[in-house]
């Protein structure tokens, strides 16, 4: 009979010396019995090459230090290779640390084979093997493994008290975040353009790679971070990040001297520099792979706290920072984390500055995490009314709107010098609306909610999109603006290299209302003119400039634009087109060629919007379809020459 594949090997190991006695079938031939010892086995069936395990026989195979000083040897051996684990991978010492678990579990493991290694050298010394005894029994190893066991269950039961379910800590949830309800044409002041980021981060990395690639000497030996943190510097909207080693080896000749710049992208101008810091170089960054990692180099330093996002930031004098937030746990062990201090970082000298969120200094934007912000507030949104009716009834359950591609819906406004996270608001059902917006202040986590209805992000990209379909152009998410008191988005549409082609502005309460322009300031007036001519009262707003116009009616003609009706005027003398918008200016339905018209209007791109219709009685009827009781004076230009009927 031929024989296994199984019993060959079992022969070669028998002709090596090695004792194969405790492995039943093919040890001893075909008719050979299981083991006598009564151990556990792992399959079944006498003769059939199955293994048979003796966890006894285990033990007691396992060879311990011959001697006090090999143990010595072995346990400072051991205590070196704790603190290495600990040096290299810094876990912070806090029991609201999934990572610090993680370490104490690995230790007490260690520390029980230690013990049992121990129990057998001493076994050994006293002529334990020699009288059959073998040191620690199974028994005692495994009461020993039980501790380990305990920590394990300790910090699933922390865990799970840290769950919204438990009585009180749906409450605690909906109260990390404190949200004010605020009027939106009040609190946000119409949109000043100098200051609109107009491109996002991804156009603004290839801006500063870009301008990475024309500095030959730093080409070869760095590469841009891809951090890129948003910040407000000297009043402007800019994304920052640090230049970082391009390898290994790079880092081993740079690293003296340490990183000698930063890319800044102005988010408005699209200028991009990379800007030469001089005798104060970047030694602490990311890129650092030792001692002056800016992640070891802090945690190392205050071994207690726990760290979110860090995040590089440079002052108003340009000098490089690291801004690096506590954590602080609130609801259980894992539950209700928000930020109570941070962690000032200088990137030349590494010396740290440890401040209350109070103590923050005005130039630091970046405090508070953008995801943490919108977990705090997805918490409230979902437990204000309690755990049940989160999942249940969900009245007035709220999230915020997901962003694209399995990205966060959330995009950054330069507010108050400081820089606020903006996010939408939908219901719990997710549909294609939103009840409203949130911005939360990233220094102070100060939260404002305002209540408005209309189209989502991402309805209004498809929206912005669709007016350049034929292009092929990608919206980027949209930012929040004021234009004329009206909530707008606003967002650059993108070719395919990620060039910035165009701007869109999209009305959130009307998203078919959509304006496209090569310039911002073309997009702008597109944008005001088409909110006037569309029932929008743009008046209150005061950033409408409108244009006097009078004269005879050479042509009109009707047409329906989108579900809206229209009326088309030329007048005798002038080429200019103006688009009377129904149902705001109905009055024109009365009036037919070669009547005498009176009207205000914006400049438009290929047709003039009107503004208002002045009656034959004088009274003004305004595009919204109000009536006005002033009536225009003298016809600005470009006017036309009133003709005799």
């Amino acid at each position: 009979m031929a024989k296994s594949g199984f019993q060959t090997l079992l022969e070669a190991l028998q002709q090596s010396g090695m004792d194969t006695s405790g492995v039943g079938g093919a040890a001893s031939g075909p008719d050979a019995e299981g083991p006598a010892s009564g151990g556990p086995t792992v399959g079944g069936g006498r003769g059939d090459n199955t293994v048979h395990v003796d966890f006894n026989e285990v033990l007691d195979s396992v060879k311990a230090p011959k001697s006090k000083g090999a143990l010595i040897l072995l346990a400072l051996l051991a205590l070196i290779v704790l603190a290495g684990c600990y040096w290299w991978f810094h876990p912070p010492i806090s029991i609201n640390s999934v990572d610090t678990w993680t370490f104490v579990v690995a230790v007490a493991l260690v520390v029980v084979i230690f013990i049992f290694l121990a129990s057998k050298m001493k076994s050994s010394g006293k002529g334990g093997a020699a009288q059959g005894g073998s040191g620690m029994k199974p028994k005692t190893f495994k009461k020993l493994l039980l501790i380990p066991g305990i920590i394990v269950v300790l910090g699933v039961l922390g865990g799970l008290f840290s769950l919204a379910i438990i009585p009180g800590n749906a409450e605690k949830y909906a109260n990390v975040l404190q949200t004010d309800t605020l009027e939106f044409a009040q609190d946000i002041q119409e949109a000043n353009y100098s200051e609109i980021p107009v491109i996002d981060r991804d156009s603004a990395i290839l801006l500063g790679n870009r301008e990475m690639g024309s500095i030959p000497e730093y080409v070869s030996q760095f590469e841009v971070s891809d951090l890129y943190s948003q910040i407000n510097y000297q009043g402007t909207p800019v994304r920052v990040s640090p230049l970082a080693y391009a390898d290994l080896f790079k880092w081993f000749t740079n690293r003296e001297a340490g990183l000698p710049a930063y890319a800044l992208v102005n988010m408005t101008t699209q200028d991009a520099e990379i800007v030469r810091l001089g005798d104060s170089p970047i030694h602490y960054s990311t890129s650092e792979p030792l001692v002056r990692n800016i992640d070891r180099h802090v945690q190392l330093k205050y071994p207690f706290y726990m760290f979110d996002e860090k995040s590089f930031e440079i002052d108003e004098d340009g000098h490089a920072w690291w801004i690096c937030p506590v954590q602080k746990y609130t609801i259980g062990l894992f539950g209700g984390v928000t930020i109570d201090r941070v962690v000032l970082c200088d990137a030349t000298t590494g010396e740290c500055q440890d401040l209350s969120v109070e103590e923050c200094p005005q130039w630091v934007d970046r405090v508070f995490p953008a995801e943490l912000l919108l977990q705090q507030y997805n918490w409230y949104g979902s437990y204000n009314n309690g755990w049940l009716n989160s999942f249940l009834g969900q009245e007035g359950v709220v999230r915020t709107t997901p962003g694209t591609n399995g990205t966060a819906g959330y995009n950054y406004i330069a507010k108050d010098d400081d820089v606020w996270v903006y996010t939408g608001v939908t219901s719990a059902t997710a549909d294609n609306s939103i009840i409203g917006f949130v911005l939360v202040n990233q220094r102070t986590q100060e939260s404002h909610f305002y209540s408005v209805s209309g189209a989502t992000e991402e309805s209004a990209m498809s929206s912005a999109e669709g007016q350049v379909q034929n292009l092929r152009y990608v919206a980027t998410f949209p930012l929040l603006i004021n234009v004329a008191n009206q909530p707008t988005y606003f967002m650059a549409l993108k070719d395919g290299a990620g060039l910035v082609k165009k701007f869109a502005m999209v009305d959130i309460q009307r998203y078919q209302n959509v304006a496209v322009g090569d310039t911002v300031a073309d997009t702008q007036k597109s944008y005001e003119a088409l909110l006037a001519t569309n029932g929008v009262d743009t008046s209150a707003g005061g950033s409408i400039d409108t244009l006097n116009a009078s004269g005879v009616i050479r042509t009109i003609a009707q047409a329906v634009l989108e579900g809206n009706s229209h009326f088309y005027v030329t007048l005798e003398g002038d080429e200019a087109i103006y688009d009377f918008a129904l149902p705001g200016l109905l009055g024109i339905v009365s009036y037919r060629v070669g009547d005498v018209i009176t009207f205000t209007f914006l400049e438009g791109v290929g047709t003039n919007p009107v503004y208002a219709l002045v009656g034959p009685d004088g009274e003004e009827q305004t595009a919204s379809g109000e009536a006005a009781t002033d009536t225009i004076g003298q016809p600005d230009e470009p006017v036309v020459e009133e003709l005799a009927a």
